[in-house]
């Protein structure tokens, strides 16, 4: 009888760890998409009759998103759009949560040069290795002596995004890796789990 029961509670927690992920994620996309219909829709409320307005806040979300992505083509929207972001980072707490979402943002952009490089760091005098990003190259809008000649800033976030580390070290004591960044930064936030997108389908890694 004990061991029927160890059965039936093993089937009942597979079955919760195959739903739970599915129903958190539904639950989220869900969410996101009320938020942005009420956020983007209520104005449509005083132009449209009762009813018509619902998930019109989606499309106007969505319009503005391209609408911005084409006059950011050109050159004085750009210009506008830069110093509307020195303003932003006048600002004390402003500037902090503008700055921490724009570089998390960055991490997955295409776009960002040579930064944000996926690196292996040996820490001294171990055997132990941890996966990093390059932050940066150059030390110059910094207080002196912060980063000397040769060092480049990695940061080491930690699994499951409870925090992280910047660290400042010579370039010749990191290691490249092949890599794309959205894959490392799954393997850390899923403390190894989790590296491509192909090991959900059952292949194995190469």
């Amino acid at each position: 009888m004990k061991r029927a029961w160890k059965g039936i509670g093993g089937i009942f927690l597979a079955g919760l760890l195959t739903l739970l992920p599915v129903v958190a994620t539904i639950y989220f996309l869900v969410w996101l998409v009320g938020l942005v219909d009420a956020l983007f829709g209520e104005p449509l409320r005083w132009l449209l009759p009762e009813g018509y307005h619902t998930g019109m806040g989606i499309l106007v979300a969505l319009a503005i998103v391209f609408g911005v992505g084409v006059l950011m083509q050109a050159y004085l929207f750009r210009r506008v759009f830069r110093g509307i972001e020195r303003l932003l980072l006048e600002v004390p707490l402003v500037r902090s949560i503008y700055a921490a979402l724009r570089d998390l943002i960055g991490l997955f952009s295409k776009d960002t040069g040579p930064a944000l490089q996926v690196v292996e760091v040996t820490l001294p005098g171990t055997n132990w290795r941890l996966l990093g990003f390059v932050t940066r190259t150059e030390f110059n809008d910094l207080p002196e002596g912060l980063g000397r000649q040769g060092d480049i800033a990695v940061y080491l976030p930690m699994s499951y995004q409870i925090g992280g580390y910047t660290i400042f070290l010579p370039q010749k004591q990191v290691r490249p890796v092949d890599m794309s960044r959205e894959d490392a930064l799954k393997f850390i936030l899923t403390a190894g789990l989790k590296a491509r997108p192909d090991q959900a389908s059952g292949r194995k890694p190469r």
